[in-house]
């Protein structure tokens, strides 16, 4: 399937920052605070949108099915008022039951959660994307145990959704080292994670053949510097599901500092 023929659907994957701290301003956040407001203004208005979240994490890969999701404010020690946000998208149990039968029919088990709220990785970018909150959303986990080739595996499946007027957005973080983070620092010079966002970048946007792109990512603790970037992979793993999705080259949607790291976003618009 082409681009020309899943021109409906929309996918990006991008870093949403450490916990609540974009939402408050954070200045080693203002440039994907810029990018996330901005974004809209490349895509296409969906009508509906699906969350893989690096916050979540199921023996099968799970999606929210309730019509109106509660906030699951999954991070601790910020200010009162980050246990106060709202964010009103209605669920959308419609399109949960649509992932679980395509998952189904590529042979892969799912489930249905009707009780979880939507975690951080979904509210915190749509908050800066969609502040009004009126696009249905629902959001998908990873599956327990992390296996990069079962996340492309699960991109593939959902690959009939491209068919809707849907925006499926990959909210991780290219670089997840918790103890590198710059929290005073603007941007911070990191040879090393340099030379990992250069590999992702020709991995994901470069003039390779799909299985090579594929193999890649499989092999991803190969790249350069790999586990000094991501200790734990569930912050890059959406990626995975991005990629599985478009089967081609992305573009590169933004390439700049958070909490002084680099950080990438890709596209497939």
């Amino acid at each position: 399937m082409s681009r020309a023929d899943k021109k409906n659907g929309q996918i990006v994957y991008f870093s949403h920052g450490g916990g609540p701290m974009p939402l408050l301003g954070d200045t080693s956040h203002r440039r994907m605070i810029s990018f996330l407001e901005n974004l809209t203004s490349r895509l296409k208005k969906p009508e509906e949108i699906l969350v893989i979240s690096a916050h979540w994490e199921e023996a099968f890969p799970t999606v929210i099915g309730q019509q109106a999701p509660p906030l699951f404010y999954d991070y601790y020690g910020f200010p009162e008022s980050t246990y106060d946000l709202t964010y009103p998208a209605p669920g959308n149990p419609k399109l949960a039951g649509e992932v679980t039968k395509r998952l189904k029919a590529a042979g892969i088990k799912s489930e249905v959660n009707k009780t979880r709220g939507f975690d951080h990785g979904l509210f915190v970018p749509l908050l800066l994307m969609y502040p009004q909150g009126k696009i249905p959303c629902t959001q998908i986990s990873l599956k327990q145990g992390l296996d990069p080739k079962e996340h492309l595996l699960i991109g593939k499946a959902l690959k009939p959704l491209l068919e809707r007027k849907i925006l499926i957005i990959g909210s991780g973080f290219s670089f997840h080292n918790m103890q590198a983070f710059s929290w005073g620092s603007d941007r911070e010079k990191d040879g090393e994670n340099d030379a990992f966002q250069d590999w992702l970048a020709e991995t994901c946007t470069g003039d390779i053949s799909a299985q090579e792109r594929e193999k890649r990512l499989i092999d991803w603790e190969k790249a350069p510097h790999a586990r000094y970037c991501h200790p734990r992979e569930e912050h890059l793993l959406p990626l995975h599901v991005c990629a599985g999705l478009a089967e081609e080259a992305g573009e590169i949607l933004f390439d700049d500092y958070i909490l002084g790291k680099r950080s990438l976003g890709v596209g497939w618009l």
